[in-house]
């Protein structure tokens, strides 16, 4: 083996059966093709990297596909509860662990704090902490100045009118468990039945516009942004609202509309230290387009701060004509060079 190619251990916890049940059946298939798909974008752009030794975490249920044969694979076995101690066990023969988890039940944090700041890739574990709260995100973007939707909890006074309101798990990832409410008491009953049940949860006012997706490269406090994405968002006729994937580059990123987004994105990093690599941030534009006219008074409305790959990474290193991957590993490299991150 040539010692100076960095190890690298890909682990993506849907697919490599850090989410399996503890009996082995498989996970939710339209959580699991996500998976898959961010598994494979990430281990096709690193194997390109001639400085890098690749491997993968897999499951039976998710093996390879035939257009990654070559990359070595190990088995990550069944059940969440195992997904820790696979990859404390696993820690020691790589340079470089790259997960992909949701960040739902402190499941991210509680991976990159046993990984340790000098092998993991990404965001350090206090931002990863708070970018995992719907609520903690709000409070730090609004005290910086950002613009996130308007909230209520039990103790405070009613709001007196309103579009809609949404209800949703304070930590949930995507739209699990997401409901959107026409009147206020539709949803303040919901939150205190979640409540009751011991579910942290979290009620916020529903902003109209556009559903967006923006993809970030973060480093030292500062952001690039990538590509802005149309997030598909409906409705089901009793109020869950439903994920249904997105579209990539919908608005070219040095328009008026990407200038103001940039300016948002930088804001952002600068407000909630440690976001490093790729970040997703789900944003509402406020108005019926991006068009240049449209952006000169926007107001874009941050939603959620996703720290780690998300599905707009697949696909995007073709786009851009860039290996993300890549740019990724040496900012990384760079920053833990340079001290704990």
């Amino acid at each position: 083996m040539d010692e100076r190619r960095k190890r690298v251990l890909v682990y993506e916890c849907i697919s490599g059966g850090g989410l399996a049940s503890p009996g082995g059946e498989p996970p939710d298939p339209g959580l699991l093709a996500q998976g898959l798909a961010m598994r494979d974008a990430l281990a096709a752009d690193l194997q390109r990297v001639d400085s890098v030794k690749l491997t993968c975490v897999v499951s039976r249920h998710a093996p390879l596909p035939a257009a990654l044969a070559g990359i070595r694979c190990v088995d990550g076995g069944d059940g969440r509860r195992a997904a820790a101690d696979f990859l404390i066990g696993e820690i020691p023969a790589y340079d470089r662990v790259w997960v992909v988890a949701p960040e739902s039940d402190d499941l991210l944090a509680q991976l990159s704090a046993c990984v340790g700041a000098e092998r993991w890739v990404g965001c350090t574990t206090p931002a990863i902490r708070v970018a995992a709260s719907k609520s903690a995100t709000r409070r730090c973007l609004a005290a910086n100045g950002i613009d996130v939707p308007a909230t209520w909890q039990p103790g405070e006074p009613e709001p007196a009118g309103g579009d809609g309101w949404i209800v949703k798990p304070d930590d949930g990832a995507g739209s699990v468990d997401t409901q959107r409410h026409a009147h206020f008491a539709a949803a303040r009953d919901d939150l205190l039945a979640r409540l009751d049940r011991g579910a942290a949860s979290t009620l916020e006012a529903w902003i109209e516009g556009v559903p967006l997706s923006l993809s970030l490269l973060c480093r030292a406090g500062r952001a690039e942004l990538l590509a802005i994405n149309r997030q598909r968002i409906v409705s089901s006729p009793g109020g869950a609202v439903l994920y249904q994937g997105v579209d990539v580059g919908i608005a070219p990123i040095h328009g008026a509309a990407g200038r103001r987004l940039a300016a948002l994105a930088q804001h952002i990093a600068a407000a909630l230290p440690g976001l490093a690599g790729y970040i997703g941030v789900d944003v509402v534009w406020p108005a019926p387009s991006l068009s240049d006219a449209a952006a000169a008074a926007a107001r874009p409305v941050v939603i959620e701060i996703n720290p780690r790959v998300t599905c707009a990474y697949v696909g995007l290193s073709a786009a851009l004509d860039r290996n993300l991957a890549r740019e990724i590993l040496d900012i990384d490299a760079a920053e833990v060079a340079h001290g704990p991150h």
